[in-house]
């Protein structure tokens, strides 16, 4: 029985794994065909290049990388991606740019809205929200593995913009065309970031706690909802449920408004 048991979590750990695995993966193609739509040689595709190191960096086999360049550059057949971006706004008013790589426009942009209006947040028009980041480059390092001095001298001699004091890590910040020869110095001097990419990098941050709250919040709904209703697709009896809910709260205002003689004053 123990045999058994045995075999059957480690069963069990491996389809996990591959599971994880699976996503990553298709992450990593989307971003290579994509990446490779500008061109389908790494030497002269800065993109092209952080994507394969990345997906190397997760031990994706060459054949797959080959077909992802290949479907990228129209040489082999497969799903079209597009790339564009969304703006809105979320809880608490913070900003949000949302890169999106999807195969379904129309499908995509219906979702991300849903997601918005039940999260307390809005979508916004185009160029809302986008004026307040820039592209950089971003590099993380632990501060446990450089003094600032020297990674201050490291970055800047290979071109880097800025460096950071982000709490336990420095964040090394660089121009787009900077970026992979400021991580080539880095790593030379023998130093693993623990994050690096080419991301839109905001140009003011605040501290709030309004995500926290509403993560709780979220987690007490939950535990509240009976068990079967979980996972209930927004449909009709989804809007049924709401309505009648909206109905007991509002009953409930109502009979504390009235008093506690029991007596529900009418809307009439």
């Amino acid at each position: 029985m123990s045999g058994h048991s045995k075999w059957a979590t480690i069963k069990h750990k491996k389809g996990a794994l591959d599971a994880k695995r699976g996503k990553i993966f298709t992450r990593l193609i989307k971003e290579i065909s994509i990446a490779a739509k500008n061109g389908g040689d790494a030497d002269t595709n800065p993109r092209l290049r952080t994507a394969i190191a990345a997906a190397k960096a997760e031990n994706m086999p060459a054949d797959n990388i080959k077909r992802a360049i290949q479907r990228g550059t129209g040489e082999l057949p497969g799903a079209t991606y597009e790339e564009f971006s969304l703006e809105g706004y979320g809880p608490g008013g913070v900003a949000l740019l949302i890169d999106i790589n999807t195969d379904n426009r129309n499908r995509t942009v219906s979702e991300i809205r849903h997601v918005f209006g039940k999260n307390g947040g809005n979508m916004a028009e185009a160029g809302a929200v986008s004026w307040m980041f820039h592209k950089k480059g971003d590099i993380v390092v632990p501060k446990s593995l450089a003094k600032e001095d020297d990674l201050m001298g490291i970055v800047l001699d290979a071109g880097a913009d800025d460096l950071r004091d982000d709490g336990e890590n420095w964040e090394v910040l660089t121009n787009p065309s900077s970026y992979e020869a400021v991580l080539e110095a880095v790593k030379k001097a023998g130093i693993t970031p623990t994050s690096s990419s080419v991301a839109m990098i905001p140009q003011n941050w605040y501290h709030s706690d309004v995500f926290q709250r509403c993560h709780d919040s979220a987690k007490l709904h939950q535990a509240r909802r009976p068990a079967g209703n979980a996972d209930d697709p927004p449909g009709r009896s989804s809007r049924r449920t709401r309505r009648r809910a909206e109905r007991t709260l509002e009953f409930r205002h109502r009979s504390k408004a009235a008093g506690r003689s029991g007596n529900v004053e009418s809307d009439q």
